[in-house]
């Protein structure tokens, strides 16, 4: 008998008992990841009533793999340069809220007599948001196109962001068993670190690579390349004493910044859903319904906490950061649920052993209601502010409108700031990269050369080569001049701002200085070494300045084209103090806007609504004149208030009219039929265009045998005879009826 593997089994028994659960909650419309976790109850070892998964630890292995495609996914969605977009409203509001959120869950949890860990787990848990539920809830509710949309998307990013150092921390929390301040420090230094580094190199390498390798890339193989990027990624991250998430997490970032990034969002999306069901099952089958029955009360309570404790931060976020109130309260009460981080951060508390048993339950549990409230809550958010409006007092509500507006346009910048600025990313890309170059050349390429050459002399080769390495970064750290115009008008116009200015050059020498001495040091603890390496080196530097600027403008260059070639659009301003803001329609083949001109259609004039650009696939037209037309699947920017763009939403999603039976019938209808003419048949004598085929069968006559001769595509004008063969694409209910 064959013998088939337990692993086997369990997989099938998983996504059966998936399948069977999604479909019947798609069909209550209700989200699929709730549908997941029950089917995770249902076949987990706590429910004995249908066959129970028995390979534990294989299903685990198979929930790490969904774990990582599915931070791999968030990181196609979440991109870098969306990050730096994301403007200082949504930063504010994300950090106030995740700040309240982690007081509240440890408060909520030490209220409750639990330990420490648990409290602080539970923080983690409560402080960051679900950006699959929301964005599935906006495209449910249709309120993609509003104001606060936009808002609540830039929080989601840079939520996105603080869990992953949320993870870091907590990891490094959980390993000392106590808040060390220094290691949290060392923590968060090294995860800057390597963010830099990755996400430098990552640019540098990763498009240039796909870019090479376009023409050879089929579906097959970009789907193969994107999930080994993503797994080597994953080891450099465990390699370095980070999480496969964050791993995962960086090279989907990287990736969304690639020309490819739809493309491979597009591939991967299955292989994503399949080990994230798994994930999301192997969630439920760690649920213990006792347990959820025995902690009722702490579940309702960090329901209530999650739902207030995010609407009043998120809310409050929203207003410091100078949104109108409208905006904020709608922000607030999308934001108030728990989702696929929460499930990570209490995976992490289980798997290092530092939490209770009833923690991961609990957290799922209040996912799960959270899941049903939100569209709910983002329904109800538009008339609680009209609440809010008529029973808070009028000098409050004012002074909120003023405040917003007065924080609108505070934009500029001094040359202080502008230099201070330049000067400060300068010096943080170029450390690490030197500090990256230093350590490899020490750890990696000298054993190498000393392997080929032995003795003092393969030491020498590789610290030069390491040396020659070094120099254009070096020279870009002390030498380049940055900013020249906000310099220009420092050193000319001020007085007393030579000094500061001195002092700034002087520490860029010697931060290359202590560069070279560290790299040699790696090599040589001989100080009379280090101090001619650095004379030579500075002599170098000088000597040969534009050749080292051509060569570092050629590789800056080359970064630079990688980062925008996927030609993101600009963050785009707002018009305040009215609620007036951009939003993306796209037109429904099915839209009566189809083929007509701009002029015809008067939408500026009938809804107040103006057209900025028209993307119709790889071709831009910005602000059409009034003679352009729109065709299917067009994307338009439009800009107009909340209301004149739900009005036109409607327009540009389209219907199609039930009563206009004649136009619209399935397309499995429109068969090739053979009808034979005889000396009865109410097309006999007539021709093809006076039958009335056309008109009331929707077919096409496209042959006609007569007497041993076929004819194709036959004129109009033809005569049916009798015993003619026609051959008719139509309408496979109707033509029978009238040629019969």
């Amino acid at each position: 008998m064959i013998h088939l593997p337990v692993l086997i089994t369990d997989l099938g028994l998983i996504l059966a008992a998936a399948g069977i659960t999604t479909l019947l909650f798609k069909k209550i419309k209700q989200p699929l990841v709730l549908g997941y976790i029950l089917a995770g109850l249902l076949v987990g070892p706590h429910i004995d009533f249908i066959p129970t998964v028995t390979d534990n630890e294989s299903i685990t292995i198979w929930a790490e793999i969904g774990v990582i495609f599915l931070l791999f996914s968030l990181g196609l969605e979440f991109s870098f340069k969306k990050l730096v977009k994301v403007g200082g409203s949504a930063s504010i509001t994300a950090i106030v809220e995740v700040v309240f959120m982690l007081l509240i869950g440890f408060i909520a949890g030490k209220a409750m007599g639990w330990s420490t860990m648990d409290s602080i787990f539970l923080g983690g848990i409560l402080s960051v948001s679900s950006t699959t539920i929301i964005i599935r809830a906006f495209e449910e509710l249709g309120v993609k196109h509003k104001k606060f949309a936009g808002l609540v998307f830039g929080v989601l990013i840079v939520e996105d962001l603080v869990a992953i150092l949320l993870l870091v921390l907590l990891s490094t929390l959980a390993v000392s068993q106590q808040f060390a301040g220094a290691e949290m420090l060392i923590s968060i230094l090294k995860l800057s670190f390597f963010l830099v580094l990755w996400f430098i190199g990552g640019i540098f390498l990763v498009p240039t690579f796909l870019k090479a390798t376009k023409k050879l890339m089929n579906d097959e193989t970009m789907l193969i390349v994107s999930i080994a990027l993503c797994l080597i990624m994953v080891l450099l991250a465990v390699k370095v004493g980070f999480s496969p998430a964050l791993g995962a997490f960086i090279m989907g970032s990287i990736l969304a910044e690639t020309t490819q990034a739809e493309r491979i969002e597009h591939l991967t999306k299955s292989v994503k859903d399949l080990f994230a069901a798994i994930f999301f099952v192997s969630v439920g089958m760690m649920i213990n319904p006792s347990i959820l029955v025995d902690y009722a009360m702490p579940i309702l309570v960090i329901t209530l906490a999650t739902i207030l404790g995010k609407f009043l931060s998120s809310g409050l976020g929203a207003l410091v950061s100078g949104q109108p109130l409208k905006t904020s309260v709608q922000t607030g009460l999308s934001l108030a649920q728990i989702g696929e981080f929460s499930f990570i951060i209490a995976t992490l508390g289980l798997t290092l052993k530092v939490t209770s048993d009833f923690l991961y339950p609990i957290a799922v549990a209040v996912s799960a209601i959270t899941t049903f409230t939100t569209p709910y809550l983002i329904k109800a958010s538009e008339p609680f502010y009209f609440f809010l409006e008529r029973n808070l007092p009028k000098k409050w509500v004012e002074g909120l409108n003023r405040y917003s507006s007065s924080t609108a346009g505070i934009t500029t910048l001094s040359d202080w700031k502008v230099l201070l600025k330049s000067y400060t990313f300068n010096t943080i890309i170029h450390s690490v990269i030197l500090t990256s170059i230093a350590v490899l050349g020490s750890k990696y390429l000298q054993p190498f050369i000393t392997g080929l050459i032995p003795g003092n002399n393969g030491i020498v080769l590789s610290l030069v080569l390491t040396l020659i390495i070094m120099t254009p970064f070096l020279w870009a750290l002390a030498i380049r001049r940055i900013e020249k115009k906000a310099y220009s008008h420092l050193w000319l116009n001020k007085k007393y701002t030579r000094g500061p200015l001195v002092a700034l050059e002087t520490l860029r020498i010697s931060l290359a200085i202590f560069f070279v001495c560290f790299l040699i040091f790696q090599f040589y603890n001989n100080w009379f070494a280090i101090a001619i390496a650095v004379a030579l080196i500075i002599f170098g530097m000088f000597i040969f300045s534009r050749k080292l600027q051509s060569f570092y403008n050629r590789l800056e260059s080359r970064f630079l084209l990688n980062l925008n070639a996927r030609g993101a659009q600009n963050a785009q301003p707002e018009i305040l103090p009215w609620d007036t803001h951009l939003a993306e329609l796209v037109v429904a083949p099915e839209s009566k806007l189809v083929g007509q001109t701009l002029m015809e259609l008067s939408i500026r004039e009938k809804y107040g609504v103006n057209i900025a650009l028209i993307e119709r696939g790889k071709i831009m037209i910005p602000t059409p004149g009034r003679d352009e037309r729109l065709y299917p699947n067009d994307k338009v920017l439009v800009i107009g208030t909340d209301n004149q763009l739900a009005m036109i939403q409607e327009l540009f999603q389209g219907s199609v009219d039930e009563t206009a039976e004649e136009a619209s019938f399935p397309k499995k209808d429109m068969t090739l039929q053979k009808v034979v003419v005889n000396a009865n048949s109410p097309i006999y004598g007539q021709s093809i265009r006076s039958s009335g085929i056309r008109e009331t069968t929707q077919g096409l006559v496209v042959g006609i045998e007569r007497k041993g001769e076929r004819i194709l595509n036959p004129d109009s004008n033809m005569v049916f005879e009798n015993e003619d063969i026609v051959w008719i694409v139509g309408n496979n209910k109707k033509v029978p009826e009238l040629l019969k």
